[in-house]
């Protein structure tokens, strides 16, 4: 069988609203410099089911910028989410009413990066030290956005916080303005002293929270991310929580990503080769209209990880995308290259 051919959905089509339903089960997170439109376009024929979002934009930037550039997705993507950032109510309403208009099936509120840039501009991690704050920002996306959900992206707290309640009562405030949906960061944010990186790595997992949350407010809807990046380790979570977000995982090892939504959502497995192919009639759309290749490339080379000839792969690749007039057939001699290495095994 070969890989399904992915439609566009009217996300408000009714089959629309369930498949976005369904999606919670298995997300790709947010990741600035990452999760683009090209990288949406290529998870999607990896993960049918996913739930797939952009990287994150503050609402001024929405408000006032290149809405085309900021915003633009193709239709494959659905059912994606737009992350924004910010603090003040009144811009993230105009934000959020923006992007529902432009078709995202979801709006969601970061207030887990924990950046220096973000900190300074009063948004992000830091707003967990002000729920009253983020509930009034919610309730005014949601009321601006009111035909898609709007959702909160979290950690359990920051620097020194250690104190569930406090991490509970952050929710509860939120959910007060209607919000069901929120997906946990395991773990705290350290605004000082690491970088955003050592902030993904160093401070402790405790899923444990997450689980307790789900618990005792089952009528929320609590997804988890943070450190899982195999489909044992979601299936784990998935006992205690209604879906699992990954992050750098996969990004790095995006056939991970397949298997995990072929086991979660009842789906084929494809071979590497076959679902790279079926992203060549996007890129020669996006190679029409003058996207250079490198663009795109850059975030397949993982596809091939740990795998006999995954390095050639990657070399070709990496070696030839940014020449002028590169096109689908390096991506060929990449695919070719790995065959080779992998006969030679």
């Amino acid at each position: 069988m070969g890989v399904p051919v992915v439609t566009p959905d009217n996300p408000s089509h009714p089959q629309a609203s369930a498949r976005y339903a369904a999606s919670a089960r298995l997300s790709v997170a947010p990741m600035m410099d990452w999760t683009d439109r090209h990288c949406r376009a290529f998870h999607r024929l990896l993960a049918p089911h996913a739930r797939l979002y952009t990287e994150m934009v503050h609402a001024n930037a929405v408000v006032l910028g290149d809405r085309e550039r900021l915003l633009g997705f193709d239709p494959v993507e659905h059912p994606v989410a737009l992350q924004l950032g910010g603090s003040e109510p009144e811009a993230l309403a105009q934000a959020a009413r923006i992007g529902a208009q432009r078709g995202y099936d979801e709006i969601n509120l970061n207030c887990g990066c924990p950046s220096d840039r973000v900190q300074a501009g009063r948004f992000g991690a830091c707003l967990m030290r002000e729920p009253a704050l983020v509930a009034e920002c919610v309730a005014a996306m949601a009321a601006a956005a009111s035909n898609v959900p709007v959702t909160v992206k979290c950690r359990l707290g920051v620097d020194q916080d250690h104190e569930y309640e406090r991490f509970a009562a952050f929710v509860d405030a939120i959910a007060a303005t209607g919000c069901r949906t929120f997906v946990v960061h395991a773990r705290n944010a350290w605004l000082q002293g690491l970088s955003p990186k050592e902030n993904r790595e160093v401070p402790p997992l405790r899923y444990d929270w997450a689980w307790r949350l789900k618990r005792e407010r089952p009528d929320l809807q609590v997804l988890v991310n943070g450190g899982i990046a195999t489909l044992e380790q979601a299936q784990a979570q998935l006992a205690h929580v209604d879906g699992v977000m990954l992050g750098r995982a996969a990004y790095h090892d995006p056939y991970e990503l397949h298997r995990m939504d072929a086991a979660l959502y009842g789906g084929p497995l494809h071979e590497r080769g076959e679902l790279l192919r079926a992203l060549q009639p996007y890129v020669e759309a996006r190679l029409a209209r003058g996207v250079a290749l490198k663009h795109i490339t850059r975030h397949v080379l993982g596809l091939f990880h740990g795998q006999p000839g995954g390095r050639a792969f990657r070399q070709v690749l990496s070696e030839g995308a940014h020449r002028a007039g590169a096109g689908w057939e390096l991506v060929e001699q990449a695919l070719d290259a790995t065959t080779a290495r992998r006969a030679a095994a």
